[in-house]
């Protein structure tokens, strides 16, 4: 952690420095969303765990999958089908997009909004991460709310017989809600981007 310095390689003076560090207050929410990554990950292996026991013929595994995906007020399924096979790996990919989700907030939100990582030239820098911004991350966390939401919708469209036509539509209009979002989002990133280009250029 170096002393901030003004661009004419002086040391800011106290007030300024101070403020300026205090971005280092977000360092103990993003180790927070590390752990909540870790219970995602605990969470993926038990589910698949369950899945797989419940494949080979284990009782107590197949009953957990089977109370996993009944919708509430409807008679739980007695086996193991196809359409529960999809629910369950549906919720899996739940899971693996949500963290992917963690890990774009916590990598490029502390390198954004805390201190550069210096990853240039790591084999396993991510291409975003080489010219991420606060707009890039909001863009690229539009994108994955909207992959999250079509999960959740498909899962439901999947048992669309449980569900109440209200829920269905109210659903629907949501993930067409995070849809515009993300289009305004992505167009005003692009008008700000041509806006500054030609401001350069003049």
């Amino acid at each position: 952690m170096t002393e901030p310095l003004n661009p004419n390689g002086k040391r800011l003076s106290p007030i300024p420095a101070f403020i300026f560090m205090s971005r280092w207050l977000q360092l103990p929410l993003y180790l927070g969303l590390i752990l909540a990554q870790c219970v995602y990950v605990f969470h993926f292996w038990v589910e698949l765990k369950d899945l797989i026991g419940a494949a080979l013929g284990n009782a107590s595994s197949l009953d957990h999958i089977l109370q996993a995906v009944t919708v509430k007020g409807t008679e739980a399924p007695t086996k193991l089908t196809e359409t529960t096979i999809m629910l369950v790996v549906l919720g899996l990919i739940d899971v693996v997009m949500i963290s992917n989700l963690l890990i774009m907030v916590i990598v490029g939100g502390y390198e954004t909004f805390v201190s550069r990582m210096h990853l240039e030239g790591h084999p396993d820098q991510p291409e975003w991460l080489s010219h991420v911004n606060a707009s890039v991350l909001k863009t690229k966390l539009a994108m994955a709310i909207i992959g999250i939401s079509s999960i959740h919708l498909l899962k439901t469209f999947i048992n669309a017989h449980a569900y109440d036509e209200k829920v269905l539509i109210a659903q629907t209009v949501i993930h067409i809600a995070f849809l515009l979002s993300a289009m305004a989002i992505a167009y005003t990133d692009r008008i700000t981007t041509l806006t500054h280009h030609d401001s350069k250029q003049h």
